[in-house]
């Protein structure tokens, strides 16, 4: 415990170190060009050394610096091939692991929350850590009464640790703006630095998890594992096997590509309708792939893990959502205008033409306009340049919206999910899960099943 200020100085140095580095090869760049390469070869070429030290950076932390990394890396989609090409194994990295900590510091947490016996209540424990991650790591083990488990026990210093980083990586947002084009940085480690009490207590984790074990109970398409103990900064919950979404995105089958981005999209949908709850943290650690469900081997199930982040809908997602997004698909412009206006997505003080407001959200909307979509990283690289070009009529449009309080963390795990979707690059029944959960999707004069016969 007495080298966490030292570490604590050693990260703030890497950290404080980035924009050092960016500077570095700005100039770099620049006398590149003086010798006369092109400035487009060179803006590559700065990016994507930049990247690289970034995400390298990041990888080998905790704390802020991993979760910020975390949530970049569902956007890799987004990145020009020849610049994500390179560092897309660091992003994978990112989702699945950290360095670990040391076995005799997770002794001496689980002594202190657990008891000097703590030992007594496992017949095995795995010192070697099974994932490790941006607050906590886990460890296999099996439970006095036999279930397998997996014991997650939290970082010393984490809290600390998420501020320090995410107070450091917010000063320079603005240089690292520029390597997920149409992302806009700031608010993310904003929305990150906010949850900070949330994500550090277990407490909240395990009655969210709970909520949605016991809601999908038997469900024959996602399985959710059930809290067995939880206290200060240990929770043990039931192991559950399968296969990492990273490992599907990296090398799956089209099979199970196509089944994990269905059920992604369907968790994601139907969580809040059925739990209240919206799991807000989309990334591909937190998933797992499980063979075998009610119609066999090959009928694969989506695991969920990792609740220590959820936005409370009690209603499930907002009403408006579905409306704004049918009317969208009606083309209905003037209506549509209405009700973003209503919802604040237009301020009182925007005078913005409709019919340029529905062109602008179409091709945002375009996976629920076709029965089945293929979301693939061109697709998305296509929509991220469309609203980050500064020359191009979205782009000045999508500086004139603006995103209300209520809806931000239910924007980015949507953006987050497509992202994912696109890193699979998965062909997903999208209008079916919103004609089913979505509320406000369906016509309200209109039964889901007619409206599902007139799609």
């Amino acid at each position: 415990m007495s080298d966490l200020p030292r570490k604590a100085v050693t990260r703030t140095a890497k950290l404080a170190a980035l924009p050092l580095g960016f500077a570095g090869r700005a100039t770099w760049g620049l006398g590149k060009r003086i010798v006369g390469e092109s400035a487009e070869l060179v803006g590559q070429q700065l990016q994507q050394r930049t990247a690289e030290q970034l995400f390298k950076v990041l990888g080998e932390l905790k704390g802020g610096a991993m979760k910020f990394g975390q949530a970049l890396s569902v956007f890799e989609s987004a990145l020009p091939e020849e610049i994500a090409g390179p560092y897309r194994a660091a992003l994978t990295r990112l989702q699945e692991a950290a360095p670990p900590m040391p076995t005799r510091t997770v002794h001496a947490v689980l002594a202190e929350r657990l008891g000097e016996d703590w030992q007594d209540l496992f017949l095995e424990f795995e010192d070697k850590p099974a994932a490790a991650a941006s607050i906590g790591q886990v460890h296999r083990g099996v439970w006095h009464d036999g279930r397998e488990v997996a014991v997650k026990v939290q970082y010393p210093g984490a809290g600390e640790a998420l501020v320090s980083d995410l107070n450091q990586l917010s000063r320079f947002a603005r240089l690292l703006g520029p390597l997920i084009p149409g992302l806009d940085i700031k608010p993310l480690i904003t929305e990150l630095k906010d949850r900070v009490s949330e994500e550090l207590d277990y407490g909240l984790e395990a009655e969210a998890q709970r909520a949605h074990a016991e809601e999908f109970a038997g469900d024959p398409d996602v399985v959710v594992p059930d809290v067995v103990h939880q206290c200060e900064q240990v929770l043990v919950t039931e192991w559950i096997d399968g296969v990492p979404l990273s490992e599907v995105i990296a090398d799956g089958t089209r099979e199970q590509r196509d089944r994990a981005g269905q059920l992604l999209a369907r968790f994601l949908f139907s969580g809040p309708a059925r739990t209240g709850l919206l799991h807000a943290d989309p990334h591909p650690g937190n998933f797992r792939l499980l063979p075998g469900g009610p119609d066999g081997e090959e009928d694969w199930r989506l695991g969920v893990l990792d609740f220590g982040t959820v936005d409370r809908l009690p209603g499930g997602l907002p009403i408006p959502i579905g409306r704004s997004l049918r009317m969208t698909l009606d083309g209905e412009a003037e209506t549509v205008y209405t009700l973003l206006c209503e919802e604040g997505f237009i301020k009182e003080s925007m005078d913005l033409d409709p019919d340029a407001v529905l062109d602008y959200l179409l091709p945002i909307i375009e996976p629920a306009r076709v029965d089945a979509f293929t979301f693939t990283r061109g697709w998305m690289r296509g929509q991220a340049a469309r609203i980050a070009d500064p020359r191009s009529p979205a782009y000045q449009l999508g500086k004139q919206l603006n995103l209300p309080p209520a809806y931000l963390l239910i924007h980015r795990v949507t953006l987050s999910t497509i992202g994912v979707l696109c890193q699979l690059g998965a062909t997903v029944r999208l209008r079916e899960e919103l004609q089913e959960w979505l509320p406000g999707f369906v016509d309200d004069e209109e039964e889901p099943e007619d409206a599902a016969a007139q799609a």
